[in-house]
């Protein structure tokens, strides 16, 4: 079993960036594909990145595709997220998620095997 830690969130202006962290313990993250999710209050967790077990393959959300960045780190077992170009819209608590199924990546909430608590994010227009 995997515990994610999520880290980084904050208040920034439009326009302006953050970088989001999730930190590891229990596994290796290197034997799990690694996605960021979002949600806000009312409304269903969505899909925002993902990244394969090795960083070499990548998937985002249409709302985040030239403005986000998901990276890993295996050797410190930490996930990333580095959002830049933030809109209002991109408010919400951001959650991490590891997922046992390596062949593809994949986009669905009940897909993943294991959750972090979120950090939120907050963008002022």
């Amino acid at each position: 079993q995997v515990q994610l830690v999520e880290s980084g969130g904050g208040l920034v202006q439009a326009g302006g960036s953050l970088r989001l962290s999730c930190a590891a313990s229990g596994r290796t993250i290197s034997t799990y594909n690694m996605g960021w999710f979002r949600q806000t209050p009312g409304k269903e967790r969505d899909f925002v990145a993902a990244i394969n077990w090795s960083g070499g393959s990548t998937y985002y959300a249409d709302s985040v595709k030239g403005r986000f960045t998901i990276s890993r780190d295996n050797a410190k077992n930490t996930v990333y997220l580095q959002m830049n170009s933030l809109k209002p819209e991109d408010t919400a608590v951001y959650y991490c998620a590891a997922d046992k199924f390596l062949p593809r990546l994949r986009v669905g909430v009940t897909e993943y095997d294991y959750w972090g608590q979120g950090t939120q994010v907050a963008v002022s227009s």
